[in-house]
C-alpha cells in the first residue's frame, strides 16, 4: 500500500485553482476580444463613426440597442461568458451594413418608389471568423499559465 506524500499541500493548491485560474482566463478573454473588436473596427465601414464607435464588448448584457451579438460562455460557470456586440440606438442599421438590404418598394414619403437595396459589407462575423482559433489559443493558454502558477506556489 502506498501513501500519498503532501496530499494536504496538494488539496490546498487544487483548491486555489479555481480562483487564479478565472482571473487568468479573464484576462486571456478579454485580450482575445480587443483583438477581435479592433479587426471589426478596422474592417467596418465608415460614414460617420456612429457605427464603428458601437462596436465593442462585455462581461454583462449588451447596450440597448446592440443588435448584432456573439456570445462565448465559459464551461466554469456564467461569470466568464463574454458578449461581443455591434449597433446602438443611434447606429441601428449595423445589421443592414454587415447582410445588406434586398431591392424593395418604398413605403412613407415615398411610397411606390423603388430602393434597389444595398451590397453586404460584412465586418462583423468575417473577424469573428478570422479570430476564433487565435482566441481559442489564448484561453488554452491562460488555462495553462493558472495551472502551472497554482503548481509552483
Amino acid at each position: 500500500m502506498s501513501k500519498l506524500l503532501n496530499l494536504a499541500k496538494l488539496d490546498r493548491k487544487l483548491k486555489r485553482l479555481p480562483d487564479m485560474a478565472k482571473a487568468e482566463i479573464k484576462a486571456g478573454m478579454e485580450a482575445a476580444a480587443d483583438s477581435i473588436v479592433a479587426m471589426m473596427k478596422n474592417l467596418v465601414a465608415v460614414e460617420d463613426g456612429a457605427l464603428r464607435d458601437s462596436i465593442g464588448w462585455t462581461w454583462g448584457k449588451v447596450p440597448k440597442g446592440a443588435g448584432i451579438v456573439a456570445e462565448v460562455k465559459s464551461q466554469m460557470g456564467n461569470d466568464l461568458s463574454i458578449t461581443i456586440y455591434a449597433g446602438s440606438t443611434e447606429a441601428y442599421y449595423a445589421r443592414w451594413v454587415e447582410y445588406g438590404t434586398a431591392p424593395h418598394k418604398n413605403g412613407g414619403k415615398f411610397a411606390g418608389s423603388e430602393n434597389p437595396g444595398t451590397n453586404a459589407r460584412p465586418f462583423f462575423y468575417v473577424s469573428w471568423r478570422a479570430s476564433r482559433k487565435s482566441a481559442k489559443r489564448a484561453v488554452r493558454k491562460a488555462v495553462r499559465t493558472a495551472a502551472k502558477k497554482v503548481a509552483a506556489s
